[in-house]
């Protein structure tokens, strides 16, 4: 058995955060979830839907794999990736970064995954691997999912191979931090800052405030988009508030991140975004139970009022962001603020 030494193997609620956790304290960093989730830029909103999809599909983050390059960036981190459309390769990629010392971030489908016990494609999960034998590999995932698991070494082989929407080609990962480094609480302003000017320009009216608002419409036809409304609707908002999210569709863990923000800088539009994105986590388990209401009961009326929950959030979260965008206008007072390093000597 071959096992990276002293690995934090704790799961958080996110799979894309567990495994930049893992990765990064293994490196001497540690930073909450939601500051790995807030400092990445990861909050975003997409309803999608199209002829070959048996359902609507809403999303609150950014694309699988952005939130890690967001995050290196913003804190100068080195980001290795590795791709390879051979299994043997990508196994030696693997085996030879946990035989040096390092856990190593992989890209896969959790369908394949021995201890996943909700059987659906999802090419964009991500967990860190920190050792193996010749059976099984041994992961970190989501508290959900078990935080330390094991699966075989032929179901990991399937999960990296998988092809589909949204799978790489067995990507592998990991990331070096440099011994001194931006503090992150000097990149809390790019942070929230990009990410409040993605959400409020969205390319396409189905992504950000856009978005929820069109996903308040088309929410209130959901009954007819189904032939099975008790299985598809509480699914649905299952993924909202379950697959991995925080709840409420990751604004909880934004919310969190910006209440740890205003500890750090003195910012009324910090403030103001904080406690906008309080109300909106509220309004989106509100949801979530009305969607699940109307497909358990087939109640239309519930998903009217789902509706106008909807459109209620796309103008909290666009007046949340509105005031976020405008935090690099601010002169926040404390040395928190400014641009100072961490030696990690």
């Amino acid at each position: 058995m071959t096992k990276v030494k002293d690995v934090d193997t704790r799961g958080t609620q996110h799979c894309e955060t567990t495994a930049l956790g893992v990765l990064l304290r293994h490196q001497g960093l540690d930073l909450s979830e939601p500051m790995l989730f807030g400092l990445g830029s990861g909050l975003s909103f997409i309803y999608w839907d199209s002829k070959n999809m048996g359902f609507p599909f809403l999303g609150g983050r950014v694309k699988p794999f952005d939130l890690t390059r967001n995050l290196a960036t913003r804190l100068g981190l080195e980001l290795l990736v590795q791709e390879t459309t051979s299994p043997r390769k990508a196994w030696e990629n693997v085996a030879a970064t946990i035989d040096a010392g390092h856990p190593v971030g992989l890209q896969l489908d959790s369908y394949h995954l021995d201890y996943f016990r909700s059987k659906v494609h999802f090419g964009g999960h991500i967990v860190a691997m920190y050792g193996y034998d010749d059976h099984d590999a041994y992961l970190v995932d989501t508290d959900q999912q078990g935080g330390a698991v094991s699966t075989s070494l032929t179901t990991l082989a399937q999960a990296r191979s998988a092809r589909g929407p949204m799978t790489a080609k067995h990507r592998s990962f990991t990331l070096t931090a440099p011994r001194s480094l931006p503090s992150p609480q000097s990149r809390i302003i790019p942070a929230i800052t990009a990410c409040a000017d993605a959400f409020l320009n969205p390319p396409i009216a189905n992504v950000g405030h856009r978005g929820i608002a069109k996903a308040g419409k088309l929410v209130r036809a959901w009954l007819q988009r189904t032939d099975n409304p008790q299985r598809d609707l509480p699914q649905a908002a299952l993924l909202m508030e379950k697959a991995g999210t925080g709840g409420a569709m990751f604004r909880n863990l934004y919310r969190d991140f910006l209440a740890e923000c205003t500890d750090l800088l003195d910012s009324s539009h910090l403030r103001t975004g904080h406690a906008l994105y309080a109300e909106a986590a509220t309004l989106w388990t509100q949801a979530a139970a009305l969607i699940t209401k109307a497909g358990e009961s087939g109640d239309a009326q519930c998903l009217e009022q789902a509706g106008t929950v909807l459109c209620d959030l796309s103008r909290v979260e666009r007046e949340a962001m509105q005031a976020l965008s405008r935090l690099g206008s601010e002169t926040p007072s404390g040395a928190t603020a400014g641009g100072t390093s961490t030696d990690r000597s």
